[in-house]
Protein backbone atom coordinates (compact mmCIF):
# COMPACT_ATOMS: atom_id res chain seq x y z
CA UNK A 1 0.00 0.00 0.00
CA UNK A 2 1.57 3.35 -1.00
CA UNK A 3 2.57 5.76 1.74
CA UNK A 4 0.06 8.51 2.45
CA UNK A 5 1.11 12.11 1.85
CA UNK A 6 0.50 15.29 3.77
CA UNK A 7 -0.42 18.67 2.27
CA UNK A 8 3.21 19.32 1.29
CA UNK A 9 3.55 16.06 -0.61
CA UNK A 10 5.59 14.32 2.06
CA UNK A 11 4.63 11.01 3.68
CA UNK A 12 2.39 11.10 6.73
CA UNK A 13 4.01 9.38 9.72
CA UNK A 14 1.96 6.37 10.89
CA UNK A 15 1.65 7.78 14.40
CA UNK A 16 0.00 10.97 13.06
CA UNK A 17 -2.68 9.21 10.99
CA UNK A 18 -6.25 9.00 12.18
CA UNK A 19 -7.69 5.63 13.17
CA UNK A 20 -9.63 5.39 9.89
CA UNK A 21 -6.43 5.98 7.92
CA UNK A 22 -4.54 3.17 9.65
CA UNK A 23 -4.41 -0.14 7.77
CA UNK A 24 -6.63 -2.82 9.26
CA UNK A 25 -4.51 -5.09 11.43
CA UNK A 26 -4.89 -8.86 11.23
CA UNK A 27 -5.87 -10.46 14.52
CA UNK A 28 -6.99 -14.02 15.10
CA UNK A 29 -9.57 -12.88 17.63
CA UNK A 30 -11.19 -10.65 15.04
CA UNK A 31 -11.43 -13.54 12.57
CA UNK A 32 -13.23 -15.43 15.31
CA UNK A 33 -15.57 -12.45 15.64
CA UNK A 34 -16.29 -12.59 11.89
CA UNK A 35 -17.21 -16.28 12.17
CA UNK A 36 -19.37 -15.55 15.20
CA UNK A 37 -21.33 -12.73 13.53
CA UNK A 38 -21.72 -14.97 10.49
CA UNK A 39 -23.37 -17.64 12.64
CA UNK A 40 -25.57 -15.08 14.41
CA UNK A 41 -26.66 -13.50 11.12
CA UNK A 42 -27.55 -16.75 9.36
CA UNK A 43 -29.30 -18.20 12.42
CA UNK A 44 -31.50 -15.13 12.64
CA UNK A 45 -32.14 -15.15 8.87
CA UNK A 46 -33.19 -18.80 8.90
CA UNK A 47 -35.49 -18.27 11.86
CA UNK A 48 -37.06 -15.14 10.40
CA UNK A 49 -37.72 -16.75 7.01
CA UNK A 50 -39.18 -19.85 8.66
CA UNK A 51 -41.53 -17.64 10.68
CA UNK A 52 -42.52 -15.64 7.61
CA UNK A 53 -43.27 -18.74 5.52
CA UNK A 54 -45.33 -20.24 8.36
CA UNK A 55 -47.40 -17.07 8.65
CA UNK A 56 -47.71 -16.71 4.87
CA UNK A 57 -49.03 -20.25 4.56
CA UNK A 58 -51.41 -19.75 7.47
CA UNK A 59 -52.82 -16.43 6.23
CA UNK A 60 -52.76 -16.74 2.45
CA UNK A 61 -52.13 -20.29 1.24
CA UNK A 62 -53.01 -23.06 3.65
CA UNK A 63 -56.76 -22.96 2.99
CA UNK A 64 -58.86 -22.11 -0.05
CA UNK A 65 -60.85 -19.57 1.93
CA UNK A 66 -59.08 -16.63 0.32
CA UNK A 67 -59.55 -18.06 -3.17
CA UNK A 68 -63.28 -18.57 -2.56
CA UNK A 69 -63.72 -15.21 -0.88
CA UNK A 70 -61.91 -12.69 -3.05
CA UNK A 71 -62.84 -9.84 -0.69
CA UNK A 72 -60.26 -11.27 1.74
CA UNK A 73 -57.47 -9.96 -0.52
CA UNK A 74 -58.18 -6.23 -0.01
CA UNK A 75 -59.09 -6.87 3.64
CA UNK A 76 -55.79 -8.62 4.32
CA UNK A 77 -53.73 -6.07 2.39
CA UNK A 78 -55.29 -3.12 4.24
CA UNK A 79 -55.01 -4.70 7.70
CA UNK A 80 -51.33 -5.50 7.32
CA UNK A 81 -50.68 -2.14 5.66
CA UNK A 82 -52.23 -0.37 8.64
CA UNK A 83 -49.94 -2.36 10.94
CA UNK A 84 -46.93 -1.30 8.87
CA UNK A 85 -47.96 2.33 9.21
CA UNK A 86 -48.44 2.03 12.96
CA UNK A 87 -45.00 0.47 13.33
CA UNK A 88 -43.57 3.40 11.40
CA UNK A 89 -45.31 5.98 13.58
CA UNK A 90 -45.11 4.54 17.07
CA UNK A 91 -42.17 2.11 16.98
CA UNK A 92 -39.93 4.23 14.73
CA UNK A 93 -39.53 1.35 12.30
CA UNK A 94 -36.98 2.10 9.56
CA UNK A 95 -38.04 2.20 5.93
CA UNK A 96 -36.62 2.59 2.44
CA UNK A 97 -38.55 5.73 1.51
CA UNK A 98 -35.32 7.66 1.04
CA UNK A 99 -32.96 4.85 0.19
CA UNK A 100 -32.77 1.13 -0.48
CA UNK A 101 -31.11 -2.00 0.82
CA UNK A 102 -28.56 -1.67 -1.99
CA UNK A 103 -27.52 1.73 -0.63
CA UNK A 104 -27.23 0.27 2.85
CA UNK A 105 -24.93 -2.51 1.67
CA UNK A 106 -22.88 -0.22 -0.54
CA UNK A 107 -22.16 2.35 2.14
CA UNK A 108 -22.18 0.06 5.15
CA UNK A 109 -24.98 2.05 6.78
CA UNK A 110 -27.17 0.60 9.49
CA UNK A 111 -30.21 1.93 11.28
CA UNK A 112 -30.37 2.52 15.02
CA UNK A 113 -30.61 -0.96 16.54
CA UNK A 114 -32.86 0.40 19.26
CA UNK A 115 -35.63 0.41 16.64
CA UNK A 116 -35.23 -3.35 16.10
CA UNK A 117 -38.68 -4.30 17.52
CA UNK A 118 -40.34 -1.93 15.06
CA UNK A 119 -38.14 -3.12 12.22
CA UNK A 120 -38.95 -6.76 12.98
CA UNK A 121 -42.72 -6.26 13.15
CA UNK A 122 -42.80 -3.90 10.16
CA UNK A 123 -40.80 -6.41 8.14
CA UNK A 124 -43.21 -9.24 8.88
CA UNK A 125 -46.26 -7.08 8.19
CA UNK A 126 -44.74 -5.71 4.96
CA UNK A 127 -44.08 -9.20 3.60
CA UNK A 128 -47.56 -10.39 4.61
CA UNK A 129 -49.35 -7.31 3.25
CA UNK A 130 -49.05 -8.29 -0.40
CA UNK A 131 -46.85 -5.25 -1.09
CA UNK A 132 -44.35 -5.75 -3.89
CA UNK A 133 -41.20 -6.07 -1.78
CA UNK A 134 -38.76 -8.95 -1.43
CA UNK A 135 -37.39 -10.51 1.78
CA UNK A 136 -33.81 -9.48 1.04
CA UNK A 137 -34.49 -5.88 2.06
CA UNK A 138 -35.94 -6.86 5.42
CA UNK A 139 -32.99 -9.16 6.09
CA UNK A 140 -30.57 -6.36 5.21
CA UNK A 141 -32.06 -3.92 7.71
CA UNK A 142 -32.44 -6.32 10.62
CA UNK A 143 -29.10 -8.11 10.21
CA UNK A 144 -27.45 -4.69 9.97
CA UNK A 145 -29.05 -3.71 13.28
CA UNK A 146 -28.01 -6.96 14.94
CA UNK A 147 -24.44 -6.52 13.71
CA UNK A 148 -24.38 -2.93 14.97
CA UNK A 149 -25.55 -4.07 18.41
CA UNK A 150 -22.89 -6.78 18.56
CA UNK A 151 -20.19 -4.25 17.59
CA UNK A 152 -21.24 -1.79 20.27
CA UNK A 153 -21.66 -4.44 22.94
CA UNK A 154 -18.22 -5.99 22.45
CA UNK A 155 -16.39 -2.85 21.32
CA UNK A 156 -15.50 -4.18 17.86
CA UNK A 157 -13.98 -1.46 15.67
CA UNK A 158 -15.11 1.19 18.14
CA UNK A 159 -12.78 3.87 16.74
CA UNK A 160 -12.54 2.68 13.13
CA UNK A 161 -15.44 3.26 10.76
CA UNK A 162 -13.96 1.01 8.00
CA UNK A 163 -13.77 -1.89 10.46
CA UNK A 164 -17.36 -1.29 11.52
CA UNK A 165 -18.53 -1.27 7.91
CA UNK A 166 -16.51 -4.37 7.07
CA UNK A 167 -17.96 -6.18 10.06
CA UNK A 168 -21.55 -5.28 9.10
CA UNK A 169 -21.09 -6.29 5.47
CA UNK A 170 -19.61 -9.62 6.59
CA UNK A 171 -22.81 -10.25 8.55
CA UNK A 172 -24.86 -9.52 5.43
CA UNK A 173 -22.62 -11.87 3.43
CA UNK A 174 -23.53 -14.73 5.73
CA UNK A 175 -27.26 -13.94 5.62
CA UNK A 176 -27.54 -13.50 1.87
CA UNK A 177 -25.34 -16.42 0.87
CA UNK A 178 -27.68 -18.71 2.75
CA UNK A 179 -30.78 -17.08 1.28
CA UNK A 180 -29.45 -17.05 -2.30
CA UNK A 181 -27.89 -20.49 -1.97
CA UNK A 182 -24.34 -19.74 -3.09
CA UNK A 183 -21.12 -19.44 -1.02
CA UNK A 184 -19.71 -16.72 -3.26
CA UNK A 185 -22.57 -14.33 -4.10
CA UNK A 186 -22.37 -11.67 -1.40
CA UNK A 187 -18.58 -11.86 -1.28
CA UNK A 188 -18.58 -10.75 -4.92
CA UNK A 189 -21.43 -8.28 -4.39
CA UNK A 190 -19.81 -6.50 -1.44
CA UNK A 191 -16.34 -6.60 -2.97
CA UNK A 192 -17.56 -4.89 -6.16
CA UNK A 193 -18.60 -1.92 -4.04
CA UNK A 194 -15.31 -1.92 -2.13
CA UNK A 195 -12.98 -2.04 -5.15
CA UNK A 196 -10.40 0.71 -4.86
CA UNK A 197 -11.04 1.28 -1.17
CA UNK A 198 -8.34 0.89 1.42
CA UNK A 199 -8.01 -2.67 2.78
CA UNK A 200 -10.42 -4.00 0.13
CA UNK A 201 -8.59 -7.35 0.11
CA UNK A 202 -8.96 -7.72 3.87
CA UNK A 203 -12.67 -6.97 3.70
CA UNK A 204 -13.08 -9.45 0.85
CA UNK A 205 -11.56 -12.15 3.05
CA UNK A 206 -14.01 -11.27 5.82
CA UNK A 207 -16.90 -11.45 3.33
CA UNK A 208 -15.79 -14.83 2.04
CA UNK A 209 -15.30 -16.30 5.52
CA UNK A 210 -18.68 -15.11 6.78
CA UNK A 211 -20.34 -16.06 3.49
CA UNK A 212 -19.06 -19.63 3.71
CA UNK A 213 -20.29 -19.86 7.30
CA UNK A 214 -23.75 -18.66 6.28
CA UNK A 215 -23.98 -20.93 3.25
CA UNK A 216 -22.93 -24.08 5.10
CA UNK A 217 -25.21 -23.35 8.07
CA UNK A 218 -28.24 -22.77 5.84
CA UNK A 219 -27.41 -25.85 3.78
CA UNK A 220 -27.13 -28.00 6.91
CA UNK A 221 -30.67 -26.98 7.90
CA UNK A 222 -32.03 -28.21 4.57
CA UNK A 223 -34.01 -25.01 4.05
CA UNK A 224 -35.01 -24.02 0.53
CA UNK A 225 -32.86 -21.31 -1.04
CA UNK A 226 -33.24 -19.48 -4.34
CA UNK A 227 -30.62 -21.61 -6.11
CA UNK A 228 -32.04 -23.16 -9.30
CA UNK A 229 -35.35 -21.41 -8.60
CA UNK A 230 -36.10 -20.79 -12.29
CA UNK A 231 -34.69 -23.25 -14.80
CA UNK A 232 -35.18 -23.58 -18.55
CA UNK A 233 -34.01 -26.09 -21.16
CA UNK A 234 -30.32 -25.67 -21.96
CA UNK A 235 -29.13 -23.76 -25.03
CA UNK A 236 -27.29 -26.13 -27.38
CA UNK A 237 -24.85 -23.73 -29.03
CA UNK A 238 -23.75 -20.12 -29.31
CA UNK A 239 -24.35 -18.76 -32.82
CA UNK A 240 -23.91 -15.25 -34.25
CA UNK A 241 -27.69 -14.91 -34.28
CA UNK A 242 -27.85 -15.82 -30.60
CA UNK A 243 -25.18 -13.24 -29.78
CA UNK A 244 -27.17 -10.61 -31.68
CA UNK A 245 -30.25 -11.55 -29.65
CA UNK A 246 -28.23 -11.22 -26.44
CA UNK A 247 -27.13 -7.72 -27.44
CA UNK A 248 -30.67 -6.62 -28.25
CA UNK A 249 -32.04 -8.17 -25.08
CA UNK A 250 -29.35 -6.39 -23.09
CA UNK A 251 -30.97 -3.19 -24.32
CA UNK A 252 -34.40 -4.43 -23.22
CA UNK A 253 -33.07 -5.24 -19.75
CA UNK A 254 -31.45 -1.80 -19.54
CA UNK A 255 -34.83 -0.22 -20.32
CA UNK A 256 -36.43 -2.17 -17.48
CA UNK A 257 -33.76 -0.94 -15.07
CA UNK A 258 -34.18 2.65 -16.25
CA UNK A 259 -37.96 2.37 -15.97
CA UNK A 260 -37.54 1.08 -12.42
CA UNK A 261 -35.34 4.03 -11.49
CA UNK A 262 -37.73 6.56 -13.01
CA UNK A 263 -40.70 4.93 -11.28
CA UNK A 264 -38.97 5.08 -7.90
CA UNK A 265 -38.12 8.73 -8.42
CA UNK A 266 -41.62 9.61 -9.61
CA UNK A 267 -43.49 7.87 -6.80
CA UNK A 268 -41.03 9.26 -4.27
CA UNK A 269 -41.81 12.81 -5.40
CA UNK A 270 -45.58 12.28 -5.50
CA UNK A 271 -45.85 10.54 -2.13
CA UNK A 272 -43.64 13.15 -0.48
CA UNK A 273 -45.72 16.03 -1.79
CA UNK A 274 -49.09 14.47 -0.99
CA UNK A 275 -48.42 12.85 2.39
CA UNK A 276 -45.09 14.10 3.68
CA UNK A 277 -44.41 12.57 7.12
CA UNK A 278 -47.96 11.23 7.60
CA UNK A 279 -46.72 7.67 7.42
CA UNK A 280 -49.94 5.89 8.35
CA UNK A 281 -51.94 7.63 5.60
CA UNK A 282 -49.03 7.12 3.23
CA UNK A 283 -49.00 3.36 3.70
CA UNK A 284 -52.79 3.03 3.71
CA UNK A 285 -53.11 4.96 0.43
CA UNK A 286 -50.59 2.61 -1.16
CA UNK A 287 -52.41 -0.36 0.38
CA UNK A 288 -55.68 0.69 -1.26
CA UNK A 289 -54.01 0.73 -4.68
CA UNK A 290 -52.22 -2.58 -4.09
CA UNK A 291 -55.45 -4.16 -2.82
CA UNK A 292 -57.40 -2.98 -5.86
CA UNK A 293 -54.83 -4.36 -8.29
CA UNK A 294 -54.49 -7.58 -6.29
CA UNK A 295 -58.24 -8.14 -6.28
CA UNK A 296 -58.32 -8.34 -10.07
CA UNK A 297 -54.75 -9.62 -10.64
CA UNK A 298 -53.72 -11.73 -7.61
CA UNK A 299 -50.54 -12.89 -9.38
CA UNK A 300 -49.10 -9.39 -8.90
CA UNK A 301 -49.24 -9.50 -5.10
CA UNK A 302 -46.09 -10.03 -3.04
CA UNK A 303 -42.56 -10.05 -4.48
CA UNK A 304 -43.31 -12.73 -7.08
CA UNK A 305 -40.88 -15.54 -6.22
CA UNK A 306 -43.81 -17.88 -5.53
CA UNK A 307 -46.32 -16.63 -8.11
CA UNK A 308 -43.83 -16.68 -10.97
CA UNK A 309 -43.79 -20.48 -11.26
CA UNK A 310 -47.42 -20.82 -12.37
CA UNK A 311 -46.89 -18.25 -15.11
CA UNK A 312 -43.68 -19.88 -16.37
CA UNK A 313 -45.50 -23.22 -16.55
CA UNK A 314 -48.09 -21.81 -18.99
CA UNK A 315 -47.16 -18.40 -20.45
CA UNK A 316 -49.37 -18.98 -23.49
CA UNK A 317 -52.37 -19.21 -21.19
CA UNK A 318 -51.60 -15.72 -19.92
CA UNK A 319 -50.91 -14.19 -23.34
CA UNK A 320 -48.45 -11.60 -24.62
CA UNK A 321 -50.54 -8.56 -23.66
CA UNK A 322 -51.12 -9.68 -20.08
CA UNK A 323 -47.48 -10.68 -19.63
CA UNK A 324 -46.35 -7.20 -20.65
CA UNK A 325 -49.02 -5.64 -18.43
CA UNK A 326 -47.77 -7.75 -15.52
CA UNK A 327 -44.22 -6.52 -16.18
CA UNK A 328 -45.18 -2.84 -16.16
CA UNK A 329 -47.52 -3.03 -13.17
CA UNK A 330 -45.01 -5.01 -11.11
CA UNK A 331 -42.40 -2.25 -11.42
CA UNK A 332 -44.93 0.49 -10.71
CA UNK A 333 -46.22 -1.32 -7.63
CA UNK A 334 -42.63 -1.97 -6.51
CA UNK A 335 -41.90 1.76 -6.66
CA UNK A 336 -45.16 2.57 -4.87
CA UNK A 337 -44.39 0.04 -2.13
CA UNK A 338 -40.86 1.34 -1.58
CA UNK A 339 -41.85 4.98 -1.38
CA UNK A 340 -44.85 4.37 0.85
CA UNK A 341 -43.01 2.84 3.80
CA UNK A 342 -43.09 -0.92 3.31
CA UNK A 343 -39.78 -2.62 4.13
CA UNK A 344 -38.30 -4.89 1.48
CA UNK A 345 -36.00 -5.32 -1.47
CA UNK A 346 -36.29 -5.09 -5.26
CA UNK A 347 -34.51 -8.22 -6.49
CA UNK A 348 -37.46 -10.55 -6.93
CA UNK A 349 -39.95 -7.95 -8.22
CA UNK A 350 -37.41 -6.94 -10.89
CA UNK A 351 -36.80 -10.63 -11.62
CA UNK A 352 -40.56 -11.11 -12.03
CA UNK A 353 -40.91 -8.16 -14.39
CA UNK A 354 -37.91 -9.16 -16.53
CA UNK A 355 -39.20 -12.72 -16.75
CA UNK A 356 -42.63 -11.56 -17.90
CA UNK A 357 -41.07 -9.54 -20.73
CA UNK A 358 -38.86 -12.49 -21.71
CA UNK A 359 -41.82 -14.89 -21.77
CA UNK A 360 -43.84 -12.45 -23.89
CA UNK A 361 -41.02 -12.18 -26.45
CA UNK A 362 -40.64 -15.96 -26.50
CA UNK A 363 -44.29 -16.25 -27.52
CA UNK A 364 -43.74 -13.76 -30.36
CA UNK A 365 -40.51 -15.48 -31.50
CA UNK A 366 -41.07 -19.16 -30.70
CA UNK A 367 -38.01 -20.29 -32.67
CA UNK A 368 -35.62 -18.86 -30.10
CA UNK A 369 -35.02 -20.76 -26.82
CA UNK A 370 -37.01 -19.16 -24.01
CA UNK A 371 -33.90 -19.16 -21.79
CA UNK A 372 -32.23 -16.66 -24.13
CA UNK A 373 -35.04 -14.14 -23.74
CA UNK A 374 -35.59 -14.52 -20.02
CA UNK A 375 -32.04 -14.84 -18.70
CA UNK A 376 -30.50 -12.16 -20.91
CA UNK A 377 -33.14 -9.61 -19.92
CA UNK A 378 -32.85 -10.54 -16.23
CA UNK A 379 -29.08 -10.18 -16.21
CA UNK A 380 -29.07 -6.83 -17.99
CA UNK A 381 -31.74 -5.44 -15.68
CA UNK A 382 -29.89 -6.63 -12.56
CA UNK A 383 -26.55 -5.30 -13.82
CA UNK A 384 -27.90 -1.75 -13.83
CA UNK A 385 -30.40 -2.01 -10.96
CA UNK A 386 -27.81 -3.41 -8.56
CA UNK A 387 -24.92 -1.40 -9.95
CA UNK A 388 -22.82 -4.56 -9.72
CA UNK A 389 -22.53 -6.43 -13.04
CA UNK A 390 -20.48 -9.38 -11.79
CA UNK A 391 -22.95 -9.95 -8.97
CA UNK A 392 -25.84 -9.67 -11.44
CA UNK A 393 -24.31 -12.34 -13.66
CA UNK A 394 -23.62 -14.61 -10.70
CA UNK A 395 -27.14 -14.10 -9.33
CA UNK A 396 -28.78 -15.18 -12.58
CA UNK A 397 -26.41 -18.14 -12.90
CA UNK A 398 -27.30 -19.28 -9.39
CA UNK A 399 -31.05 -18.83 -9.80
CA UNK A 400 -31.31 -20.43 -13.25
CA UNK A 401 -28.33 -22.84 -13.37
CA UNK A 402 -27.81 -22.47 -17.15
CA UNK A 403 -25.21 -24.33 -19.21
CA UNK A 404 -21.93 -22.85 -20.52
CA UNK A 405 -23.45 -21.62 -23.81
CA UNK A 406 -26.15 -19.64 -22.04
CA UNK A 407 -23.53 -18.22 -19.68
CA UNK A 408 -21.77 -16.60 -22.64
CA UNK A 409 -24.99 -14.94 -23.78
CA UNK A 410 -25.73 -13.74 -20.26
CA UNK A 411 -22.33 -12.03 -20.09
CA UNK A 412 -22.95 -10.41 -23.50
CA UNK A 413 -26.31 -8.99 -22.37
CA UNK A 414 -24.86 -7.61 -19.13
CA UNK A 415 -22.01 -5.98 -21.01
CA UNK A 416 -24.45 -4.41 -23.44
CA UNK A 417 -26.45 -2.91 -20.58
CA UNK A 418 -23.28 -1.44 -19.08
CA UNK A 419 -22.30 0.13 -22.40
CA UNK A 420 -25.77 1.66 -22.74
CA UNK A 421 -25.54 3.02 -19.20
CA UNK A 422 -22.10 4.53 -19.89
CA UNK A 423 -23.34 6.21 -23.07
CA UNK A 424 -26.37 7.67 -21.30
CA UNK A 425 -24.15 8.95 -18.49
CA UNK A 426 -21.83 10.68 -20.97
CA UNK A 427 -24.74 12.27 -22.83
CA UNK A 428 -26.16 13.62 -19.57
CA UNK A 429 -22.76 15.01 -18.63
CA UNK A 430 -22.47 16.83 -21.95
CA UNK A 431 -25.90 18.38 -21.56
CA UNK A 432 -25.16 19.60 -18.03
CA UNK A 433 -23.62 23.09 -18.24
CA UNK A 434 -20.26 23.36 -16.49
CA UNK A 435 -20.13 25.24 -13.20
CA UNK A 436 -17.93 28.34 -13.52
CA UNK A 437 -16.38 30.32 -10.69
CA UNK A 438 -17.92 33.68 -9.94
Amino acid sequence: MPAQEDSTGGPVPPESRTEDEQPVQWRLTFLVAIIAIGLIAIAFTAGFLALYMFLYQAVWSRTDFVAKNRWMIPAGVLVFSLLVGLCQKYLRAPNVIRGSFVDAMKEGKTEDYRTFPGAFLSSIFSLLSGAIVGPEGTISIMVGQISSWVRDTFGIGRTSKPVQQGFDVAALSSAFNGLIGNPLFTGVFATEYQIGKKDALTFMIWNLVAGIVGYLFYLSLGMASFASMITFPAVDAVTPVMVLYAILLGGVGALIALFTGLSLKGFGTVMERVFGERVVLRVLAAGIIIAAVGYFLPALLFSGEIQIHDIIANPAGVGVTMLLLYAVLKILLLALSFKSGYIGGPIFPVLFSATMVGLALSLVFPGVPVAVFVLCIETAAFALALGAPLSAILLVLVISAPGPHMTVLVVVSATTALVISAVITQLRARRTPPVTAA
